[in-house]
């Protein structure tokens, strides 16, 4: 038995400035509060700042994190990751 797709819709607030929340901005990538909060506190997260106590996110660097993530293989991937982890340690 094949169960169709239904695409599913998720509203997310922004505000006017294209600055989101952490739960805006996890909903925004498809991941959980958590693995956005796992990947802040180890530097491999999209770019952040923080505005009484809290994370904002802004669309430009999410959109700008995605486009960075983009590879044509898992080896491709790999290096990828590899570079960035180098360039975070830097």
């Amino acid at each position: 038995m094949t169960i169709p797709l239904q695409p599913t819709s998720t509203d997310i607030r922004m505000f006017p400035d294209g600055r989101m929340d952490g739960k805006n901005a996890a909903a925004y990538l498809g991941l959980t509060q958590k693995s956005l909060a796992i990947m802040r506190s180890l530097g491999n997260g999209p770019v952040f700042f923080k505005l009484g106590g809290r994370c904002f996110y802004m669309r430009a660097d999410l959109d700008a994190w995605i486009q960075s993530r983009r590879a044509t293989s898992t080896a491709d991937y790999r290096v990828k990751q590899r570079q960035a982890q180098q360039n975070a340690v830097a």
